[in-house]
């Protein structure tokens, strides 16, 4: 293969395919296949390092709080959370049905892990993935208000991922304002995506939690009543896997 070719290739941003070419050409066996035979490996091989790269990227521009979080690592025993269901939702199949995921627990109960590990199945459908505590999303939304229509760019970027993951949810109170941005968030990616909530508190403390008023009404109506959830129970994973490290 030219130089020439080389060139065009990498211009096709094909750098896969020369280098399967180069690797076919040194192996005596594969010089021996037909034509037919050799293109089919390089389309295989080429296929495979494209999507893998689609997927790493996607990873990292998730942003998980756990990136290695997996999903055969959940931890069953002694919680309340259904294993064939885990599985049902690793095929992503409710992120195309706009289904949320709720996982409420205390600290230390794997929340967080089991979300991420989620959120990496997604990411491996090629769905665009974002992972965001909601103190820093409500300190995006401070800075935003300082720039002119951010607030307005700001949902918009966070209403157009197919899966969101919204950590430490209801973990502050919210001033009013908040309570209308995270309403206008909620509204948004309303039977337009799924979003994956990770709280400490029950489903009865949500409405006093987001104010008690016609937002909250609105929110908890669009939120709970399409969930899957979960309760995360009673063991601290933290102390589990450290006294298995030990």
């Amino acid at each position: 293969m030219n130089d020439e070719t080389k060139r065009k290739l990498r211009e096709m941003n094909l750098p896969e395919m020369i280098q399967m070419i180069e690797q076919q050409n040194q192996d005596s066996i594969t010089v021996s296949m037909t034509f037919e035979q050799r293109f089919q490996r390089i389309v295989d091989f080429v296929y495979q390092e494209k999507y893998n790269n689609k997927v790493q990227g996607l990873i990292k521009r998730a942003k998980f709080r756990i990136p290695s979080a997996d999903i055969t690592s959940i931890y069953y025993d002694q919680r309340k959370i259904d294993r064939h269901v885990i599985q049902e939702l690793s095929t992503c199949q409710f992120i195309h049905r706009n289904v949320n995921v709720i996982f409420a627990g205390f600290t230390g109960s794997g929340k967080t892990f089991c979300a991420c590990a989620l959120g990496r199945e997604a990411c491996k459908q090629g769905v665009r993935t974002r992972y965001i505590r909601v103190p820093d999303l409500l300190i995006e939304r401070d800075e935003a208000t300082l720039v002119p229509k951010g607030v307005t760019k700001l949902l918009n970027k966070y209403a157009n991922y197919g899966l969101l993951i919204l950590d430490e949810w209801l973990l502050d109170s919210f001033s009013e304002e908040e309570v209308h941005f995270l309403f206008e968030l909620i509204e948004r990616r309303y039977d337009s995506g799924s979003t994956i909530f990770c709280t400490q508190f029950g489903k009865k403390d949500w409405h006093t939690r987001l104010g008690g008023g016609v937002h909250a009404d609105a929110m908890m109506d669009r939120i709970v009543h399409n969930a899957v959830w979960f309760e995360t129970g009673n063991v601290n994973m933290r102390e589990h896997l450290a006294k298995n490290n030990l």
